[in-house]
């Protein structure tokens, strides 16, 4: 990374380059170039839950300065008063890259260290402590590098431990480390210091406000799109009265096994038993194979094993002998710790795959199930 005399003369030579340009009627030509120096241009972004993250950045890279890089002009401690070099900044922290002010942007509302931060696009910056850093999240995401940095406009703070790499890294990066379904830690790694800051996003709310959003869409006219929002509201207990009426929805485009199914299943969580009962005694008869087989793993996924056994045993015995019954048997017995009985459908159904994949899968399940371990 340059010094902040060397950012700013950089900085003043663009402007000089590209006033020398400005054609005859006044407009300046935008082209790609290459980053100023040898640091790289870089983007870098996951997916948490179902919130996008993108991070735009500089790469600067270490070039011999190990051990002369952290606690210096390149990357100084803390924030410091670079109004008398450029610009009006009298507070700065580093820009956390090279060149420009790098970013990161969040497609949904996410807490950064168990605070909350609303969706958007922030210049990302960093006041850099030997045992801890201060992240920071700016409103401003399109001004150069530091030079005017303003606290007013931080949307966020948070304090994060410093921590010391084995091994130096030689161009600065950010990375997607320790990731579980619904957060992940952005780790920005330079030299043989790592910043490492964690991302959780509300997975639920999210994913519901998808499902609202998107039905108003054109994904709205099919009765699919409603059931799979029902489904969701009814694996994690939510949204059940609003769930009742994407069923009724639903209904307005057919009458199938799977739409009457899901209205049973959210009247039961309204505590309307009779007039579920109705419903799937109205469902059954439509359903197929699949159908079946698709509702018992659905009822093992809301732990209702001893119901969802129940089904398999109904789907098998309306499609004996069929690789997908005697998988259901295989899952039901299993779901409600009853192995020796799984194991049994388990061996009948690999005589029944239907190709190598599905033996090979079988197989991996017989081997959980001798060792006593459930396959759901």
């Amino acid at each position: 990374m340059k010094t902040i005399s060397q950012s700013v003369r950089t900085f003043v030579i663009l402007i000089c380059l590209s006033l020398v340009t400005v054609t005859i009627n006044g407009q300046v030509p935008v082209f790609k170039k290459p980053s100023p120096g040898d640091n790289r241009k870089a983007m870098v972004g996951e997916r948490i839950g179902i919130t996008d993250v993108t991070i735009n950045y500089d790469r600067p890279g270490v070039k011999g300065r190990e051990g002369k890089i952290y606690g210096t002009d390149v990357v100084y401690e803390g924030f410091t008063d670079i109004s008398k070099e450029y610009g009006t900044s009298t507070n700065a922290p580093w820009r956390a890259g090279a060149n420009e002010n790098t970013t990161i942007e969040f497609s949904t509302a996410v807490k950064v260290e168990g605070k909350d931060l609303p969706a958007g696009k922030y210049g990302f910056f960093v006041a850099y402590g030997k045992e801890e850093c201060t992240v920071i999240f700016s409103k401003d995401n399109a001004v150069w590098g530091n030079f005017f940095y303003n606290e007013k406009n931080d949307a966020l703070r948070v304090k994060v431990k410093t921590v010391t790499l084995d091994k130096s890294v030689e161009w600065l990066k950010y990375e997607f480390i320790n990731q579980t379904k619904n957060s992940a830690t952005i780790a920005l790694q330079w030299e043989k210091v790592m910043i490492p800051f964690k991302v959780e996003v509300d997975l639920i709310k999210t994913q519901l406000d998808e499902y609202t959003q998107a039905l108003k869409t054109d994904k709205g006219f099919a009765w699919q799109s409603w059931i799979e929002g029902v489904n969701f509201c009814l694996k994690n207990n939510v949204n059940t009265e609003e769930a009742l009426k994407w069923c009724d929805v639903a209904l307005q485009f057919d009458k199938n096994f799977q739409i009457l199914i899901a209205k049973a299943q959210v009247q039961e969580k309204l505590g309307k038993q009779a007039e579920a009962d109705v419903l799937k005694k109205e469902a059954f008869p439509m359903a197929s194979m699949d159908d079946l087989h698709n509702y018992g793993k659905q009822l093992i996924a809301t732990k209702k094993s001893a119901e969802a056994l129940e089904i398999f045993k109904m789907n098998a015995k309306q499609n004996p002998k069929k690789f997908t019954t005697s998988m259901g048997l295989t899952r039901g017995y299993s779901a409600n710790g009853d192995y020796k009985s799984a194991l049994v459908n388990a061996k009948v159904a690999l005589t029944l795959a239907p190709d190598e994949t599905n033996k090979k899968f079988v197989e991996g399940i017989i081997k959980k199930l001798e060792a006593g371990t459930d396959i759901n």
